[in-house]
């Protein structure tokens, strides 16, 4: 007795989910009747950045292209092990920039003259502590680094923080929608459809750009601030 219950309970909830689905979608595909209103609504959200992204490089300059690449790899070696030293992962460093380019003199009236070779190697860093930033770029330029740029700020895992821009985006949307219904002596019967183009984040901190002799004794700081991260959405209701 109990089984053929159980069995008929578990087939009424294969039927009801089914149904569900059907009058779901016969209710989106239901004609619109009333006024179509289809509102555009931005929610924003601030967070501190969490992770900061430097590039840090050597360029060197020789006679010789082999001279100006072999000064270049050691001083380079050095900025790896200073990285290593204050305890970045390797998988938080990346090759971004390796070259090799002549160097001209240029002078009026006359061909240009080859003068020697500048070479270039740059990595880009990722920092997990912010706070660290500052002190590690300051030991990567007493190694050798003599190009720096940066930083770009971010926040490491944006997600639960683009959901809360989403609520209040259709938070928005809604309110919106109301005040046009009542406006027009009308009211908000359903939302037909919502659709989202992308998520943004909006760094509002300046490019910092640092060479070695630029320094200052008090050493180099970065301020993470905050930082915006928004969501638009389009949904449309229909008013009747």
């Amino acid at each position: 007795m109990i089984r053929s219950v159980m069995a008929a309970t578990l087939a009424a909830a294969a039927i009801a989910a089914p149904l569900s689905a059907a009058v779901a979608q016969s209710e989106a595909a239901r004609p619109v009747s009333g006024t179509r209103l289809d509102v555009v609504a931005t929610g924003e959200v601030t967070r501190v950045p969490d992770i900061a992204r430097i590039n840090a490089g050597v360029v060197t300059q020789a006679q010789t292209a082999q001279e100006a690449i072999r000064q270049n790899g050691a001083r380079m070696a050095s900025v790896r092990a200073a990285l290593e030293r204050a305890g970045i992962a390797a998988r938080d460093i990346q090759t971004s920039n390796v070259s090799l380019q002549p160097d001209y003199r240029y002078a009026e009236n006359q061909p240009p003259q080859l003068v020697g070779y500048r070479a270039s190697n740059e990595v880009t860093v990722r920092f997990r502590d912010i706070a660290e930033t500052g002190r590690i770029l300051d030991a990567l330029v007493a190694e050798g680094a003599n190009q720096i740029n940066g930083p770009m700020l971010s926040v490491d895992r944006p997600e639960a923080a683009l959901d809360e821009a989403r609520t209040a985006a259709i938070a928005t949307a809604r309110a919106r929608a109301d005040l046009y219904a009542r406006t027009l002596g009308m009211r908000v019967v359903r939302v037909l459809s919502v659709s989202e183009p992308g998520a943004i984040q909006m760094p509002p901190v300046p490019v910092m750009r640092m060479e070695a002799q630029a320094r200052d004794a008090a050493g180099t700081q970065i301020e993470p601030g905050e930082q915006t991260l928004s969501v638009t959405l389009t949904v449309s209701f229909e008013l009747q």
